[in-house]
């Protein structure tokens, strides 16, 4: 029987998780939902995809590409701290480059022309396909309304990309050797910088997010991008579009 004359407890607060126990649910959304599982991807690294499918691979995902940047300075404006800002706006730099000819949106278009894609062909927007659009601008609009916490977080799946360039390389040069290597350049650029990128980010997240509720908001911000990344790939295995003509 409770005493008349005690007050009532408040309910206890969610504890939050260790550093280590955050970092281990953060990795499982990626082991569990990246996109290397998806069955577009899965194809592309047994070499089964066709030239024009994998051509509008190269179109499409080229809207997403040319978006990281965009997005990365939505998150540059959202830090306080100056030091975060230029560790941040690295990250521009890698996909704009420091000059014109340079940088990973450069590399990308080596590779559509690598695959037989002209430049102006790659820059055509009207040739992306709804629902890849629609997954970029998401993204996009989520780095923008959401707090830096979370759009940080939602760039984690760059823990997985590193492993993900390696096959990719592979079974480019086993299956599509009529992509000329050279064009394999963006790949291999993403290996060392997605690995730093990764890390960056995590500790990034392991610092910021201090309470329960932080830390599961970054969790979801993960799971958000895997999300992103996926629906972005079943536009294109379902799409039709003027890169199969």
């Amino acid at each position: 029987m409770t005493d008349p004359g005690s007050r009532p407890q408040a309910a206890p607060r969610t504890a939050p998780w260790s550093r280590d126990e955050l970092t281990e649910r953060l990795r499982a959304v990626s082991a569990e939902r990246y996109h290397d599982r998806h069955p577009f991807n899965v194809r592309m690294h047994e070499g089964t995809l066709t030239r024009d499918e994998l051509r509008r691979w190269i179109v499409n995902r080229f809207h997403y590409q040319r978006h990281i940047p965009v997005k990365d300075a939505l998150i540059v404006a959202k830090f306080d701290d100056p030091s975060l800002r230029r560790g941040w706006v690295r990250r521009i730099q890698d996909h704009d480059g420091d000059k014109d000819g340079d940088g990973g949106i450069e590399r990308w278009l080596r590779l559509g022309e690598a695959a037989g894609i002209g430049r102006d062909e790659l820059l055509d927007a009207s040739r992306v396909l709804p629902g890849v659009r629609l997954a970029v601008d998401g993204y996009v609009n989520f780095c923008r309304l959401r707090p830096v916490l979370d759009a940080v977080a939602a760039s984690l799946t760059e823990l997985s990309a590193p492993q993900l360039m390696r096959t990719r390389i592979a079974a480019f040069e086993l299956h599509y050797p009529w992509i000329d290597a050279e064009g394999l350049a963006y790949f291999r650029t993403r290996v060392e910088q997605g690995d730093r990128d990764g890390q960056e980010a995590l500790g990034l997240v392991l610092e910021s997010a201090r309470t329960r509720e932080e830390q599961e908001r970054a969790v979801a911000a993960l799971g958000f991008k895997c999300d992103v990344l996926w629906t972005l790939l079943d536009a294109i295995d379902r799409g039709r579009g003027a890169a199969d003509e």
